[in-house]
């Protein structure tokens, strides 16, 4: 008899629902089990259908959100086994917040593991914070197709060396608060830079051109290609403590360095020197940025290094078999 999963998920063009859940039905589906997509309720009409339909799945795979009190009761008696996803530190408040701690963000997220029967963590942090509230708690990080990734074309001519990043409207502040490094770069390489944004905010500079590209699923693959060198600044606090380092994988699936802030999963993918550099305060980041902007072999180095660190960990090949053997049914 078939294992039939339903997958709870944020959207079908949201980041984490595509790369934490949607990219490996096909693989569940090759394995024997049956998969159901749906978004999360936004009615009353919606949760109570949920409620309704539980019953008729074996697992539910419950993708970042948490659900209020007593719905969470009611979802627990109703469903069969839940797993739950998690690749955010939602036991804190994001870092636009003046404190990031939160007793309500802390009960919330609390009383949600303890009604799951495994946590997928994308990091250790995260798994640490799990693991008082669920027993069964395993760290698969964050993973991208490898096919889909092709390496960019060292060899193309270009005018500028692109500094790019890629994200949402959410993340784009820590790249906006940059403005006086993008600036200084842009000073010190005059006409040979440019900063290329991939979302669907953009902001602009004083003195470095910004090239704004709408995010699509279709073209972001060929924007990253096109880039020399990848960003993903953060501040230092526990909402980034639990990031995933998504972009990073990216950039480092069309062989492109990267350069970050050395917080989370950062200072675990990217290897200072080898597969890119660390940079904390503004001096470093203008540092930093400025070797790779100076040398194009050392970029073209240091991105087949990343490509590397991607294959050895962090594509969905490897991460696939992890989602199945925790989805699976317990005692096959």
């Amino acid at each position: 008899m078939s294992h039939r999963v339903l997958a709870l998920i944020q959207g079908e063009t949201v980041a984490a629902s595509r790369y934490r859940v949607l990219q490996y039905l096909p693989y569940l589906e090759s394995r024997g089990m049956v998969c159901e997509v749906r978004c999360f309720p936004d009615n009353f009409s919606e949760y109570g259908q949920l409620l309704k339909d539980l019953p008729d799945y074996d697992t539910v795979f419950v993708q970042r959100k948490r659900f209020h009190f007593p719905y969470l009761e009611m979802f627990r008696r109703r469903a069969g086994r839940v797993v739950f996803d998690l690749d955010d530190a939602l036991m804190y408040k994001n870092s636009l917040s003046a404190s990031p701690y939160s007793r309500t963000r802390e009960r919330r997220f609390a009383r949600m593991v303890r009604a799951c029967d495994a946590v997928i963590a994308g990091n250790s942090f995260l798994a640490e914070k799990s693991r008082p509230y669920c027993k069964d708690v395993r760290v698969v990080p964050s993973s991208i197709p490898a096919e889909k990734y092709r390496l960019k074309d060292y060899e193309k001519a270009k005018d500028k060396v692109t500094i790019g990043w890629i994200g949402d409207h959410g993340s784009i502040h820590y790249l906006e608060k940059m403005i006086p490094v993008w600036d200084e770069i842009a000073r010190r390489f005059p006409g040979q830079v440019e900063l290329k944004i991939i979302c669907d905010t953009f902001f602009e500079c004083e003195v470095m051109p910004v090239k704004k590209v709408q995010w699509a699923e279709d073209t972001e693959v060929d924007e990253l290609r096109d880039m020399d060198l990848g960003v993903m600044p953060l501040i230092d606090d526990p909402w980034s403590w639990g990031k995933c380092g998504l972009k990073i994988l990216q950039y480092f699936g069309v062989g492109i360095p990267a350069v970050c802030t050395p917080v989370g999963v950062n200072r675990d993918v990217v290897r200072d020197g080898e597969n890119g550099y660390w940079a904390m305060g503004e001096a470093q980041w203008v540092a930093k940025i400025a070797l790779m902007v100076e040398d194009a072999a050392k970029r073209k180095r240091m991105g087949l290094a990343g490509r590397a660190t991607l294959d050895a960990g962090y594509t969905r090949e490897v991460s696939a078999p992890k989602i199945y053997d925790i989805l699976r049914p317990q005692g096959d």
